[in-house]
């Protein structure tokens, strides 16, 4: 007797399949393209220099954007001349055929423009990752006018960063416990493609203070300069009164205040 074909086949039920959702989250410009809104940033600060403009040139890449731009304003025709706060600014300006000086020239300047590590709404920052803020501090105080270009990520609403803390290698153990009874773990910051500490381009050391909160930055700031051995703090407390903000976004900048 002959068996059906489909005896050898067991029926299997239909299974309904529910795709799962998917979340997709819109990432705005800021976050598409952090260079772009450096760029941005760097741009704009640049079009702020009016010629024979002596101008404070900071360390970092968003500044790099800004001489990119003086460099081809220059090109048109703009004169200026610029007082490097870094051995890598100073490089990279002598590239973009950007004049430079010296404050022992001029100890009161037009403009400085520069970047931040953290930007509060006060306007106060930390700075100092590129390990340049002593210098950095001495431009941004002989400056008329004070521009900080950085993106959307580096506006915060309090400043938590960990605070660089240039001094001379003379002291690094009393600082240290001085920075600790402060509240804070100073760590040495360590060279990368170099065995040991960074040196900064004034020949120091650089202590990242980490505080678990920082309330009061401008007296943090005053405190941590009174400790001897302390060259310099990252802190930028000083200057809100002359600082503009140029926040940069891939298709708009924002100008605080």
């Amino acid at each position: 007797m002959k068996q059906s074909i489909c005896s050898h086949f067991t029926l299997i039920s239909p299974v309904l399949i529910i795709p799962v959702p998917i979340c997709i989250t819109l990432m705005d410009s800021v976050t598409r393209d952090p260079a772009a809104a450096k760029r941005a940033a760097g741009y704009k600060a640049a079009e702020m220099v009016k010629d024979g403009m002596i101008i404070g040139l900071g360390t970092g890449s968003t500044v790099m954007y800004t001489m990119e731009r003086l460099s081809q304003r220059m090109h048109e025709g703009l004169k200026i001349s610029g007082i490097p706060t870094s051995f890598q600014t100073a490089i990279r300006a002598r590239e973009y055929g950007i004049p430079l000086t010296t404050l022992d020239d001029y100890p009161v300047i037009d403009l400085a423009i520069d970047g931040a590590d953290e930007v509060d709404p006060q306007l106060r920052l930390i700075k100092g990752r590129g390990a340049a803020h002593t210098r950095e501090k001495c431009v941004a105080a002989a400056a008329r006018q004070f521009i900080v270009v950085v993106d959307e990520q580096k506006m915060v609403p309090r400043l938590d960063a960990q605070v660089p803390v240039e001094i001379i290698p003379f002291a690094i153990r009393p600082v240290m416990d001085q920075l600790r009874a402060m509240g804070c773990v100073p760590v040495l910051r360590e060279g990368v493609k170099k065995d040991g500490p960074v040196i900064t381009d004034n020949m120091n050391f650089i202590l990242d203070a980490k505080f678990t909160t920082i309330t009061e930055p401008d007296k943090l700031e005053a405190s941590i300069g009174l400790i001897p051995g302390v060259v310099e703090s990252g802190l930028f407390c000083g200057f809100t009164q002359k600082t503009t903000v140029i926040v940069g976004g891939e298709k708009i900048c924002r100008i605080i205040p």
